[in-house]
């Protein structure tokens, strides 16, 4: 039996501008707000929260370890599955999202592409590939 329970419940992002923030996940994912203050912004997607936090109230949170830059590269990916990747870039691209990547086929079978928001944060979209007859 694990130690810990494996339901994962709230990932935090730590982000330079809040209002800037909210603003791209409320454009690109409209999820439901299921909390706001000054400094961050919770939001549900399905069986999940991100908590947008701005990263000056970071600190406290993760003490004493430091709080990362956050413009010194990717450190993580966060992937959402699509039916059609090409049709949610073209969505993204309506919205002003420009892609790091892709379109792309993987050899492990997925469709991809990626993007990130304001702060840096990377997420990818996947397309489960068909296999060939």
């Amino acid at each position: 039996m694990p130690m810990l329970p494996d339901t994962l419940e709230v990932i935090t992002l730590f982000v330079d501008d809040i209002d800037e923030a909210r603003t791209f996940y409320r454009k690109v994912f409209s999820p439901r707000i299921v909390y706001e203050d000054a400094v961050s912004s919770v939001l549900e997607f399905s069986n999940l929260m991100i908590n947008l936090l701005q990263v000056t109230q970071a600190p406290e949170l993760v003490e004493p370890m430091p709080v990362a830059s956050l413009r010194t590269g990717a450190s993580f990916l966060l992937t959402i599955r699509v039916d059609d990747v090409d049709e949610v870039c073209a969505r993204l691209g309506d919205l002003g999202v420009s892609l790091l990547n892709g379109p792309t086929d993987r050899p492990w079978g997925r469709r991809t592409a990626a993007f990130a928001d304001p702060s840096g944060h990377v997420w990818e979209v996947a397309q489960v590939l068909k296999p060939a007859d």
